[in-house]
């Protein structure tokens, strides 16, 4: 019920204040698992990239977030699970992968933290291992001007975000430049949609 409600709620804030141009909806699965695989450039990403599709969003959370009581119940409710950073999190993966086997989808920003500079990262191989652990095709998505959101420049800019066509992973778990290359193709491909929305 929070989730439902907070979507509203993000849907009136993104949508009317920020006259967010949606791309490519029809390209989320009505079913099924997948992955949803964008680019990270402000806090708002989250809430933004599952806020104009159907289909409700989990996301991996830094495990700081956790640590405030109040904070730790807000991110459960919108389906957010900690993940530590800056190491392969073994427990954060599984989580990731029963969520997928359940057929739910995952939200996962590849470059794995946010770009201060706005251009897209190199992506982490993250994203390519759990495809290929629960053989669940990625949308990729490109996420344009969250960053300047009650910035200096701009108060209130034009949003965009846009969901690619699926992509599959058919490599093994265990080929590293496989699941490298792949994770890279994914922020090329987000990096032609948000030209597309340019």
């Amino acid at each position: 019920m929070f989730y439902k409600i907070f979507k509203v709620l993000c849907r009136f804030w993104f949508g009317l204040i920020f006259r967010t141009q949606v791309i490519g909806a029809e390209n989320i699965p009505k079913s099924g698992a997948f992955i949803l695989a964008a680019n990270h450039v402000s806090n708002w990403d989250p809430p933004f990239l599952g806020t104009f599709i159907e289909r409700e969003v989990c996301y991996m959370g830094k495990e700081e977030l956790f640590k405030n009581p109040v904070m730790a119940w807000v991110c459960r409710s919108l389906h957010v699970f900690p993940v530590k950073r800056g190491a392969a999190d073994k427990t954060a993966i599984k989580t990731a992968v029963k969520i997928l086997k359940e057929g739910k989808c995952l939200g996962i920003f590849p470059e794995g933290t946010r770009s201060k500079t706005g251009k897209l990262g190199k992506a982490e191989a993250g994203v390519s291992l759990i495809a290929a652990m629960t053989k669940a095709p990625i949308i990729p998505a490109a996420i344009v001007n969250t960053e300047k959101i009650f910035s200096r420049a701009e108060k209130f800019p034009r949003l965009a975000v846009v969901y690619g066509t699926p992509m599959k992973f058919t490599g093994s778990t265990k080929d590293r430049d496989a699941l490298n290359d792949f994770a890279q193709s994914i922020m090329n491909e987000i990096a032609k949609l948000k030209a597309d929305a340019a």
